[in-house]
């Protein structure tokens, strides 16, 4: 009862301030293919030389920022702040060139009538997802840890 005592209509309306500048702050913003940084543009250009680029974004969250893509044939790609390849996700096989060979070649050699249609690098995992939405789990060296759920 004593922290309900505590809590003043004047901390309450500080704290919902608080609280909507930092949800205020995300925000995706459409940026030209030349504010993309050359990591990105490079990768681009090597992997996706069909794809052009139909929009390109920055989103800027309350203490870091990513660049989200949009290529040509609904193929999207998620960049961090460094420029490095997070995220990429498409409604047709992804290029071979993009997923780490030791993926692949599980892929190819456990599912050899399936594609890979996403692919994700998280903290402490890599995730793909197959063409029949099978979302397979890697550690950070390309070894099987499981079938996701």
């Amino acid at each position: 009862m004593k922290i309900l005592k505590a809590i003043t209509p004047i901390g309450l309306l500080i704290s919902a301030l608080v609280f909507l500048n930092l949800s205020c702050d995300a925000q995706d913003k459409v940026i030209p293919e030349s504010e993309l940084p050359a990591e990105i543009a490079t990768y681009l250009k090597t992997h996706f030389p069909n794809n052009p680029i139909l929009q390109a974004s920055i989103d800027r969250d309350t203490f870091s920022y990513s660049y989200e893509i949009t290529l040509k044939d609904r193929i999207s790609l998620e960049f961090d702040s460094d420029g490095q390849v997070t995220e990429i996700e498409s409604k047709s096989e992804l290029p071979e060139s993009v997923i780490p060979k030791e993926i692949f070649d599980y892929v190819i050699s456990t599912y050899p009538d399936r594609i890979i249609v996403e692919w994700k690098l998280n903290d402490r995992d890599q995730q793909v997802e197959l063409d029949n939405g099978l979302e397979l789990e890697f550690d950070m060296k390309g070894r099987f840890l499981r079938i996701d759920d």
